[in-house]
């Protein structure tokens, strides 16, 4: 049968500059097979589908796919579904807020025209990485023990381990190989650019599954909202403040954080680039 399709363009600085999602927006019925498989034909970071809400504060329901694994949650996901389900005609019942139920909670979004903004989800794993982590970390990305100034859990769902780096010219010039470390990785790296620059941070994600090679996620919510947690909380930064990620692939995602009170907002554009139909049983 035919279902709603929309492909958003998340955190680009101009649409198609940014990290795209796939999103299904009538997902009923299907199993969770049959999700796995569509999510890693569309070959895409991440896949989301949109299911009707069984929590009474919410406006939809979604489930996150990143290719055949699961999440229960993630940043760019989450902004490129809200953007898809107002495209396609959905209405919040607050005026200016999409809640969006996830496994992750109920997750406020904020709606400003081209722009949408969430808040940030609590961490399930913070603190210290262990020395034998780090030091591992360091030969994978090819970088001196000298250069990692600090590393935290950064987990709110994908599990980001974080490293911060001396400069942003470093993140920038990483060449990262897991051909000697073989497993399950989510490395998030940053640094600092200098004083005066457009951005104030330049951010990278590697992931992989184990048996698939080390990839590059383009711009990614969830590393950023919970490394600007980190960094606020240590007093590395302060709020507002716009982070960069994607240089290293030829993107210009532009992250926006803001606080309130202790709340921590990531936001960024969110553009529909194709909008139709998909076939799916």
């Amino acid at each position: 049968m035919q279902r709603g399709f929309r492909q958003v363009d998340v955190f680009g600085e101009t649409p198609g500059t940014g990290n795209p999602v796939a999103v299904v927006l009538d997902a009923e019925g299907l199993d969770d097979d049959e999700l796995r498989r569509f999510s890693v034909w569309t070959n895409l970071s991440e896949c989301t589908f949109v299911l009707p809400p069984t929590d009474p504060g919410a406006d939809y329901r979604v489930r996150i796919f990143n290719l055949s694994t699961e999440l229960p949650f993630a940043g760019h996901p989450t902004l490129g579904t809200t953007r898809a389900w107002l495209d396609a005609g959905g209405v919040p019942s607050a005026p200016g807020t999409v809640v969006q139920q996830c496994p992750a909670g109920l997750i406020p979004v904020r709606v400003d025209g081209d722009r949408l903004a969430f808040a940030s989800p609590p961490r399930t794993r913070s603190g210290p990485v262990a020395p034998e982590l780090v030091r591992e970390l360091v030969e994978l990305l090819g970088i001196g023990p000298e250069q990692v100034v600090d590393a935290e859990w950064l987990d709110n769902g994908p599990g980001w381990v974080g490293l911060m780096l001396d400069s942003a010219e470093t993140v920038l010039t990483l060449r990262p190989d897991v051909s000697a470390h073989p497993g399950r990785w989510y490395i998030g790296v940053i640094g600092p650019h200098p004083q005066g620059a457009e951005a104030a941070f330049e951010l990278r994600a590697f992931f992989t599954d184990g048996s698939e090679p080390l990839r590059e996620d383009p711009v990614t919510g969830s590393l950023n909202a919970a490394a600007a947690e980190w960094l606020l909380a240590s007093g590395r930064a302060d709020a507002p403040y716009l982070a960069a990620q994607g240089t290293a692939i030829g993107r210009r995602g532009r992250i926006r954080i803001s606080r309130e009170a202790e709340q921590v907002w990531v936001g960024g554009r969110a553009d529909v680039i194709i909008s139709g139909f998909v076939e799916l049983c």
